[in-house]
């Protein structure tokens, strides 16, 4: 079920794929990290300060999470261009994603945020090598979201 009657994801289900641009107005599915580990990270706005502070937590816990082979996409409602001055002036390493149509917050549960339908809820959710849900965040730390992320897989692989 897609759209607007759609029940949130939870873990144990298939992610769902998608299909949207990058910062550099690339396609991407999520059906490309298959077989990776995958923080799929809904946030609400660029340039706003807790989303700033939660991408740059991603940005400097980058290579601890590229040495447990996870895969950082960050998704807003945002233009690809206005992802591209984001990346650029945070200088943000992994790739972000437009939401514009909002399908895919829909489709995981995660739109209508503080700006009701305007943003994204800041909802993170954790995918295995298979395409499984295995963790979701619904409250974030923003400061410390990539520690956060690590110890989720961390426990979800028994490590």
């Amino acid at each position: 079920m897609k759209g607007k009657d759609a029940m949130p994801v939870k873990v144990g289900d298939p992610a769902p794929d998608f299909q949207l641009k990058d910062d550099t107005g690339k396609i991407r599915t999520l059906d490309e990290f298959r077989g990776k580990k995958v923080a799929l990270y809904f946030y609400p706005k660029d340039n706003t300060p807790g989303c700033t502070k939660e991408a740059c937590s991603f940005r400097d816990g980058y290579n601890a999470l590229q040495e447990l082979g996870i895969v950082v996409l960050g998704v807003s409602f945002d233009s690809s261009e206005s992802h591209q001055r984001f990346k650029d002036k945070h200088k943000l390493p992994f790739i972000l994603l437009s939401d514009e149509k909002k399908e895919v917050a829909e489709a995981y549960g995660a739109s209508g945020g503080l700006l009701g339908t305007f943003a994204a809820k800041r909802y993170t959710y954790l995918i295995d090598e298979h395409g499984t849900i295995v963790h979701v965040f619904t409250k974030v730390d923003v400061k410390n979201h990539a520690e956060e992320v690590m110890q989720a897989f961390s426990k979800h692989s028994g490590k």
